[in-house]
């Protein structure tokens, strides 16, 4: 299963793995699934420590890097993925969160997210 991570579970992953529930635990550990990340992720972790968020006092450039050297796959947004955001329902008002929806949507992939309202948008989104 190809899945994609929301910014919140990244951290988590990358920082505090204490805090990440045990679904996403399980579902991050067996090695058949492949793990993704958006840029989108990355962007919103850098506006947000640039203005102070204390959840998302985090180095980027490390992140990624993290992320990359434990196997994860850098997702690209593309054209498809900002035209399909169109066609998603006003439930949630985060452009990061909704467009973590569309990449997962249009490629196929599992969302796994923590985010109660994202979990209620059609498709293969999972709370965890």
């Amino acid at each position: 299963m190809k899945l994609l991570l929301d910014t919140h579970l990244l951290l988590w992953a990358a920082g505090t793995p204490e805090k990440m529930p045990i679904t996403a635990l399980e579902l991050i550990d067996e090695s058949q699934n492949q793990l993704h990340f958006s840029p989108a992720s990355l962007w919103e972790i850098s506006i947000k420590n640039s203005l102070g968020s204390p959840d998302f006092q985090v180095d980027v450039r490390v992140l990624r890097r993290g992320l990359l050297d434990n196997g994860y796959i850098e997702l690209p947004i593309t054209s498809e993925h900002a035209v399909f955001l169109s066609n998603l329902p006003p439930l949630h008002k985060d452009p990061f969160d909704r467009i973590l929806i569309a990449q997962a949507t249009v490629e196929g992939f599992t969302l796994l997210t923590v985010d109660s309202v994202v979990a209620e948008y059609p498709g293969s989104i999972r709370k965890v």
